[in-house]
């Protein structure tokens, strides 16, 4: 008896300790930027130009505007948790072929943008680009295309504004649910500062919304998608396409998947 209580024990503090740590070091198991230098040339095959916004605390946020001669709207990309805007070429040629310009945006700590992580912060940082977006185009023409950890970001910011249309690819419900899916001993609804509610973020939403997703990704799995979807108010122009047989990546390389893309840029 005494040996299960010190088992117990031991477990316990072995327990909280996990739990600790997992709340101080967070960031590191949501994120993965990988950091690019000031002097880096970006490979578009487009015309583009790399711009620069100042957040409110001092962040300096880097993204890429590519142009093309007569657009028939803009495109505002945020992508996954991982990687930079240097891996997004095939997303460009896609919007080009399409007929649109396109902004793709690094967050804070990624590529070249600087400054600290907070959900706050990513949210404001959205609406800076979204409103650098607003100088030069008008709402209307304006789609939000959020990918991976990006459609949190891009939800949040449609149900605060009125583009024309709303992209999900590979969406989460919520950064709380996916984090209860990936460590569920932990108790991730007391210790998570990234929140994320895309499934409260579209119930705002005020704008057709399509959702992409595979029914065999291990990242975030298909029914976080189907159950998003579900809860998108009947009223509300919303489409969604179930790629059969694809994982987290790679959804351009499925038929659904370009057709869906031929419905959205129509």
């Amino acid at each position: 008896m005494r040996r299960l209580k010190k088992i117990g024990i031991v477990l316990a503090v072995l327990y909280v300790l996990v739990t600790l740590s997992a709340y101080y070091f967070q960031e590191h198991l949501i994120f993965f930027p990988q950091k690019m230098p000031l002097n880096h040339t970006y490979d578009f095959c487009q015309n583009f130009e790399e711009f620069n916004l100042t957040a409110k605390d001092g962040a300096q946020l880097k993204a890429v505007h590519i142009k093309r001669d007569s657009a028939r709207g803009v495109v505002l990309y945020f992508h996954g948790n991982s990687g930079n805007i240097s891996h997004l070429n095939h997303v460009a040629n896609l919007l080009d072929r399409k007929g649109y310009d396109a902004i793709l945006v690094d967050y804070r700590t990624y590529g070249k943008s600087t400054g600290e992580l907070s959900e706050q912060g990513m949210k404001e940082d959205a609406q800076l680009f979204y409103d650098y977006a607003l100088t030069q185009y008008n709402e209307e023409a304006l789609i939000l295309y959020g990918r991976s950890f990006g459609t949190g970001i891009a939800s949040g910011l449609a149900a605060d504004n009125r583009p024309k249309k709303l992209v999900l690819e590979s969406p989460f419900y919520s950064a709380v649910s996916l984090g209860k899916h990936r460590f569920p001993i932990l108790p991730v609804s007391w210790l998570s500062q990234f929140r994320f509610p895309s499934n409260e973020y579209l119930l705002k939403v005020n704008c057709p919304i399509y959702i992409f997703h595979g029914t065999e990704d291990r990242v975030i799995p298909y029914e976080f998608a189907e159950k998003l979807y579900a809860e998108i108010p009947d009223s509300a122009e919303k489409h969604f396409y179930r790629i059969e047989g694809a994982g987290h990546n790679y959804l351009q390389d499925f038929d659904v998947f370009k057709k869906g893309m031929i419905e959205v840029f129509e």
